[in-house]
């Protein structure tokens, strides 16, 4: 088995047998995971703001740090890998966009996040068929080619599946 990991602002696509993308501690971040059954190809990003408009130099050097280039990037590399035909075939779930500071709660970025990439993949016409979102925790999340299984761990809270 390979993992692949992802820092902020990354993402990978893998149709390859043992393979798992994985990201870890995320807080206000937001994992969103593709999977594509028939050609078992999975991909994931590590988003960390809403809009690239901020600092759109960013978001063209590494769109996945941002919702609105991140989510494009991904679906259009998850799309390029499997030869997908019909973007309704894709498993989308979301992970992360937590208020793990107090002082960050002002901004509600985990929020704006989650809220983004749902916007975003509206606009493809894909929805999360599921999510762990929000709440005052950070979270560890992989994707597994040969399954396309999303597993999440959190300190102290141990392991789950979405």
């Amino acid at each position: 088995m390979k993992t692949i990991m992802l820092g902020i602002g990354e993402y990978a696509v893998s149709n390859i047998p043992g393979h798992i993308i994985k990201t870890m501690s995320l807080g206000s971040c937001v994992s969103l995971t593709l999977y594509h059954p028939a050609s078992r190809s999975v991909g994931m990003v590590h988003i960390a703001l809403p809009e690239s408009k901020i600092n759109i130099e960013s978001g063209n050097q590494l769109p996945g740090r941002f919702a609105d280039t991140g989510v494009k990037v991904l679906i259009e590399e998850i799309i390029r890998l499997s030869s997908l035909k019909k973007k309704k075939d894709l498993v989308v779930k979301i992970v992360g966009g937590a208020n793990v500071v107090a002082a960050s709660d002002f901004f509600k970025i985990g929020e704006r996040n989650v809220t983004a990439i749902k916007l975003h993949l509206n606009q493809w016409r894909l929805h999360p068929v599921a999510e762990d979102v929000y709440g005052t925790f950070s979270r560890t999340v992989s994707i597994e080619v040969n399954t396309g299984k999303v597993k999440i761990s959190s300190p102290g809270r141990g392991f789950w599946e979405i």
